[in-house]
C-alpha cells in the first residue's frame, strides 16, 4: 500500500474571497490547492468584468480587426483576388464586417472562459456564492444572495481577499446612454459598425479601441488631452502608433480636451474646451476607471484607502488590516489582469505561510494591444534621462529584420536598456505585431539580471522576429566597452 506524503501546507484555515476576477480567481484556486477552506463571492460571474466585459471580449475584437487587416493587405504580399470567371482582372479585396456576428462570438468566448474558470474552482473544492458581498469587520463577508437584499449569507474567515475590480469612469457632462455614448463595456451591444466613432481618451483603452475600430473599417476620431497618444508610455512607441493611426485615416486631435458630449439627431456632438465641435455617430468614453470599493465595508473594517478610493497594499498585497488582503484594479498597485493574478497568488502564499516573493513593479511586463502592439518591461529611456538609472539604450528598427521584410512589416522596433559597466539588461520596449509574445525573453533577462552579452549568446531561429533581440544585444556589447 502506497503511503501518500501529507501536504505540508494543508490546513483548514478559512479563506474568503470577495470578487472572482483574475486576482480573486487565482487567490481562491491557490488557497484551495494549499488545503484551505475557500469561499468565493462573485456578483456577475467567475472571471469578473475582466473576462465578461473587458479583457477577453476586447482582445477578441482586436483579433478580428487584425484578421481584417491581414486580408486587406494580402495583395502587398502577392496574394490577389479575382472575380469568378475572370482571372485577368485582380481585385483589391473589400472586407465586410458583420459586427453583430463578431460581438456574438466574442461574448460567447467570454462566457465560455467564465464557465471554464468556474469549473476549475469547483473541481478544486472552492465554494462559490453568487451575490453582492461586503465586509462585516475584518474577518467576515456578508453576501446578499437575492435581488431584494433580504436573504444573506455570512462567511467568517481567517483571511479575506478583496478583489472587487474597477468600473469605467463616467463624467456628468458625457453620461453614457448605452446607445450613442458608450463605455467600453457597452460596445458589444452594437449591431453594426459605427459610421464615425469618436474616442475620448488616448490612454491604453482608448488607443486599443481606436486602433481596432479603424482596422475594422470605421471612421475614427481620437481626442487626446495630451500632446501624444498613450501619455506616459515610451515616446518613440507613441510616435510610431500615431503615425500608423494617421496613415490609416484616423483623425488624432492632440492637446484637445472634451468638455461635453451630447446626443443629437442621428449621432453625437462632442464639444472641446476651446469651443471646437466634432460630430460623429457614436462616442466611446475612455477616461479611466474607478475602483469598486464604495459601500462594501472597507472603512468600517479599518482598511486604508487612497484619496481616489483605491485600497493601499504592500508588495505582498496586504492591506493596513492584518488578515485582509486586496488584489487587482481596486488597489493602488498596478492595474493589469496579469498583475492581479500574481497578487492573488502572492496574497494567499503570504497568508498561509507558503514561500512568497514580494512583487516588484520594475519587473512587470505590460502590453498595449494596438496594431502594432507595444510591450514594455522594466526601466525606460526616461529613467536614464532623469538619472534613475545610469544606463544606455539601443534601438533597432524592425524593418531591418529579414523575417519582418518577408512578412511585409514596416513599422516597429526593439529597444533595450542596459546598465553601464555591467551591461545588465534592465528594461525594454518592443513595437511589433505580437509584441506581447516577443517581450518574454527580455522579461526573463530583467528578472534574472542577465547581461546583454549573455542574452546575445542565445541562439535565435533564423529568420525570426526574435532575432532582432539577439541583434540588438550584440550591438550593445560594443556600446558598453566603448
Amino acid at each position: 500500500m502506497e503511503i501518500m506524503s501529507p501536504n505540508p501546507f494543508a490546513n483548514r484555515q478559512r479563506v474568503a474571497v470577495l470578487g472572482g476576477g483574475p486576482g480573486g480567481y487565482e487567490a481562491a484556486l491557490a488557497a484551495a490547492q494549499l488545503g484551505a477552506e475557500v469561499t468565493l463571492v462573485e456578483r456577475v460571474g467567475v472571471g469578473g468584468s475582466a473576462v465578461l466585459t473587458d479583457v477577453v471580449p476586447s482582445k477578441s475584437l482586436i483579433a478580428t480587426a487584425d484578421a481584417a487587416v491581414a486580408i486587406a493587405e494580402a495583395s502587398d504580399l502577392g496574394v490577389q483576388f479575382y472575380a469568378k470567371g475572370d482571372k485577368d482582372r485582380p481585385l483589391k479585396p473589400e472586407v465586410a464586417i458583420n459586427l453583430a456576428a463578431v460581438n456574438k462570438r466574442l461574448l460567447a468566448l467570454a462566457r465560455q472562459q467564465s464557465d471554464d474558470m468556474r469549473t476549475a474552482l469547483a473541481d478544486a473544492g472552492v465554494r462559490i456564492l453568487s451575490g453582492q458581498g461586503r465586509l462585516d469587520g475584518p474577518g467576515a463577508i456578508v453576501v446578499a444572495t437575492d435581488d431584494g437584499g433580504t436573504d444573506f449569507d455570512r462567511i467568517e474567515a481567517d483571511t479575506v481577499v478583496v478583489a472587487v475590480g474597477a468600473s469605467p469612469r463616467e463624467l456628468d457632462s458625457a453620461k453614457p446612454d448605452g446607445k450613442r455614448i458608450l463605455t467600453w463595456t457597452q460596445l458589444y451591444d452594437m449591431r453594426a459598425l459605427p459610421e464615425h466613432l469618436i474616442v475620448v481618451g488616448s490612454g491604453v483603452t482608448g488607443a486599443e479601441f481606436a486602433s481596432a475600430y479603424m482596422n475594422l473599417g470605421a471612421k475614427v476620431t481620437l481626442i487626446s488631452s495630451r500632446d501624444q497618444v498613450l501619455p506616459g508610455e515610451d515616446e518613440d512607441a507613441a510616435k510610431v502608433l500615431e503615425k500608423v493611426f494617421t496613415r490609416g485615416g484616423m483623425q488624432v486631435l492632440s492637446k484637445s480636451r472634451a468638455q461635453s458630449v451630447e446626443v443629437v439627431a442621428g449621432g453625437v456632438l462632442v464639444t472641446l474646451s476651446d469651443g471646437r465641435t466634432v460630430e460623429g455617430s457614436h462616442c466611446l468614453m475612455a477616461v479611466g476607471s474607478i475602483p469598486n470599493t464604495a459601500g462594501i465595508g472597507l472603512e468600517e473594517a479599518g482598511v486604508e484607502l487612497t484619496g481616489s478610493g483605491h485600497i493601499r497594499v504592500n508588495r505582498v498585497a496586504r492591506t493596513s488590516v492584518s488578515g485582509v488582503y486586496a488584489v487587482g484594479d481596486c488597489t493602488d498597485f498596478f492595474p493589469l489582469a496579469s498583475v492581479a493574478s500574481m497578487q492573488g497568488r502572492t496574497a494567499v502564499f503570504h497568508a498561509l505561510g507558503d514561500i512568497v516573493i514580494p512583487l516588484d513593479q520594475r519587473k512587470i511586463t505590460a502590453n498595449i494591444f494596438t496594431a502594432p502592439e507595444i510591450a514594455t518591461i522594466g526601466m525606460g529611456e526616461k529613467d536614464i534621462a532623469d538619472g534613475t538609472v545610469d544606463g544606455f539604450v539601443y534601438k533597432l528598427p524592425l524593418a531591418a529584420n529579414p523575417r519582418a521584410k518577408m512578412m511585409g512589416i514596416k513599422d516597429g522596433f526593439v529597444k533595450l536598456i542596459a546598465q553601464k559597466g555591467s551591461g545588465t539588461v534592465v528594461g525594454g520596449v518592443i513595437v511589433a505585431p505580437k509584441a506581447s509574445e516577443l517581450i518574454y525573453p527580455i522579461a526573463l533577462a530583467v528578472e534574472r539580471r542577465l547581461t546583454a552579452d549573455q542574452v546575445s549568446r542565445v541562439f535565435a531561429a533564423y529568420p525570426s522576429l526574435s532575432g532582432s533581440i539577439t541583434d540588438a544585444t550584440r550591438a550593445m556589447h560594443l556600446m558598453n566597452i566603448s
